[in-house]
């Protein structure tokens, strides 16, 4: 079992051990300084080696200051200014502003760490990822699950079965209260917020998904039945408005052979990060995207967006 992050060692597994960085950090520019912005972009680009806040503006220049302070970063006073101060611009903002930003920032010649889901519906989402590549930038969507060592050994090993079904929740109790609880989530629930990642994560273990079908309300609990190309049928349990101890995140995959069970209960969150930091910085120094990039977050949406409820 891997011990979990406290307030006190949290710096130190952001910092997990990895190979020594050759190169220059990259200059990161943070737009958004709410709680999520604060909490993982600012601390863990921040963090290096292979970034460096450089920068950081939001719309309320007191909460770009909060973000900016501990980081020693540099407080944009507009975003043209940000986009002046680093090579890279990482989104902690909701879809809609990201949706109107990252596109000026791709056009800029900059790289692009973007956040789910990619735009608020699937026009504001395929005109950020046409502009990533129309510019040639590097982009990478952050699915944070997906760069946890755990999540991987499972993608890796669901790929080596015959899957004929799944079953899959996502269920944490954010939308009740807290900073979490904030305006675009609560509009939209939890198909755009968590559906991304349980989408994803059947995409790539079960087999492309061809069609999805949806009963419930997105802002109480919503169940997805989805239809996969090589036959399978998996089902998704999502709410982020239910009382539980702590957030549930649970794939079962079934087939001949013996069950396959992916669980984060047991999984430091805190290990993604530094891996999503390197493969981000490694990208940006190479001028490759990775998989997780503006089209995969693309395809993400556009399966959102062909739900169809009964």
């Amino acid at each position: 079992m891997t011990p979990r992050a406290t307030e006190s060692n949290k710096e130190a597994a952001v910092t997990t051990d990895l190979p020594s960085w050759p190169h220059r950090p990259v200059e990161v520019g943070l737009v958004g300084a709410g709680p999520w912005a604060r909490a993982m972009h600012a601390r863990v680009l921040a963090a290096g080696p292979e970034t460096r806040l450089a920068a950081v503006w939001a719309r309320r220049t007191d909460a770009a200051r909060e973000a900016a302070a501990p980081h020693a970063a540099h407080v944009a006073a507009d975003f043209d200014e940000l986009l002046n101060h680093c090579e890279a611009v990482a989104f902690a903002v909701p879809p809609a502003v990201q949706a109107e930003l990252a596109p000026l920032a791709a056009k800029a010649g900059k790289a692009v760490l973007l956040e789910k889901p990619l735009g608020p519906d699937l026009a504001a989402a395929q005109r950020v990822a046409d502009a990533v590549a129309e510019a040639g930038v590097v982009s990478q969507f952050v699915l944070t699950k997906r760069y946890h060592p755990t999540t991987r050994a499972f993608v890796d090993a669901a790929r080596t079965l015959d899957v004929r079904g799944a079953r899959s929740c996502y269920l944490h109790g954010a939308f009740l209260a807290g900073e979490m609880a904030t305006g675009w989530r609560l509009e939209h629930g939890a198909l755009l917020d968590l559906g991304p990642h349980l989408i994803d994560l059947l995409d790539t273990a079960v087999g492309p998904i061809t069609g999805i079908r949806a009963t419930g309300d997105p802002r109480q609990w919503i169940e997805l039945t989805c239809e996969h190309a090589n036959g399978a049928v998996s089902q998704a349990s999502l709410s982020g408005s239910v009382n539980v101890e702590r957030a549930i995140t649970r794939v079962e995959l079934f087939g001949p052979g013996k069950p396959l069970v992916y669980d984060t209960a047991e999984i430091d969150h805190e290990e993604c990060w530094p891996v999503l930091r390197r493969e981000f910085a490694t990208a940006v120094r190479t001028g490759t995207s990775a998989e997780l990039d503006a089209q995969y977050g693309l395809r993400l949406q556009k399966l959102l967006d062909g739900i169809v409820f009964v």
